[in-house]
């Protein structure tokens, strides 16, 4: 029995007749607590990045709580709104820009998903709804008048890339593993944290390939087919092969990707972080000398960019990296190839 069950006490059940809002207050009481433990067993399943960003979220909002004199439990449709503007004046991640749109609208989230979960707020559906719609009327005042925000989109990065970043990876562990990596974030359109959770049983090798197992994400888990390339230097069944040997990687439910020693380049037990991974994709583009600077993210939305431009339809690319089939974010993606290839002046011109 787990101790959130253990904490629980025992209910008195009411007359089968009794309505809800007829309980007495002790009643009440005990089946407010379970809600609260139930909450609270979700809250602590989440993965760890999700939890780490809603405590940045909720951090912020208590700043502006301290700011603007609103008591912090005070989380409505009114005081959401001016959390908008508020965080539309503050510094953002890189010194002299402001916070991204992007980040607001997750601080939305984060405020309202935390007074729920963590303080047990009840708050309508639909909360956010207004501060959002303030948020794009920010946004479109801020496109009218020129100005960008944040780092936009992370670039994709291609097969043409992937090339020209296995070439430059050098013959020992710190180059075998930065090619696996970059070549399997890519053919399975992983999100950092979804690698970082891997363990070296999640590769399972078959005739046909690797069924890549990411088992560990915020969005939806999944088993994704990466069969062997064409070309062996950007195989990343033969990369991750290649780099399972040379790391000795015997023990099943150790980390997929390791740390290397920062002086002897040997491995160490530790697996990487979300962060590190995306580091790692930045140094590879830079290693191979290619201009465009690439993120953690950059794998991902070349993957779909890449096979867009194979012609493979949007269903089979959003199964491949985990997308809903109707991904807005996905379509995004896709349109800025489909542009060219589905154009109203094809023909007429």
């Amino acid at each position: 029995m787990s101790d959130s069950q253990k904490s629980v006490e025992p209910v008195v059940v009411p007359a089968a007749s009794t309505l809800p809002e007829e309980y007495d207050p002790a009643t009440r009481a005990v089946l407010d607590h379970i809600d609260r433990q139930a909450v609270r067993v979700v809250t602590d399943g989440r993965p760890e990045s999700t939890r780490r960003s809603y405590a940045q979220d909720w951090t912020s909002w208590n700043r502006f709580c301290a700011d603007s004199g609103v008591p912090v439990l005070a989380v409505t449709s009114g005081t959401l709104v001016m959390f908008v503007e508020w965080l539309w004046t503050q510094p953002g991640g890189r010194k002299g820009t402001c916070t991204a749109p992007s980040t607001i609208d997750r601080r939305i989230s984060g405020t309202v998903v935390t007074a729920r979960a963590e303080h047990g707020v009840r708050l309508e559906d639909g909360i956010a709804r207004l501060a959002r719609k303030r948020l794009k009327q920010l946004m479109k005042e801020m496109e009218e008048k020129g100005e960008t925000r944040g780092r936009g989109q992370a670039p994709p990065l291609l097969v043409e890339h992937l090339v020209k970043i296995s070439a430059a990876c050098p013959d020992n562990l710190r180059g075998i593993r930065d090619r696996a990596l970059v070549l399997m974030h890519f053919a399975v359109a992983g999100r950092e944290h979804e690698l970082a959770f891997n363990r070296v049983r999640d590769y399972a090798e078959t005739s046909g390939g690797i069924q890549a197992d990411l088992r560990v994400s915020k969005v939806r888990p999944r088993v994704v087919p990466v069969p062997y390339g064409s070309r062996p230097s950007i195989c990343p069944v033969r990369a991750w092969q290649a780099w399972k040997e040379a790391a000795a990687l015997t023990d099943p439910d150790g980390y997929a990707w390791r740390r290397l020693h920062n002086r002897w380049n040997t491995v160490l037990k530790g697996g990487l972080t979300p962060e590190s991974i995306g580091d790692i994709v930045t140094r590879a583009g830079e290693r191979a000398g290619i201009e465009i600077r690439f993120t953690g993210h950059s794998p991902r939305r070349g993957l779909a960019t890449s096979s867009r431009l194979k012609g493979h339809d949007q269903i089979v690319i959003a199964k491949q990296g985990g997308w809903a089939p109707h991904s807005k974010v996905l379509a995004g993606y896709l349109e800025v190839v489909d542009q060219w290839e589905d154009n109203a002046l094809l023909g007429l011109l």
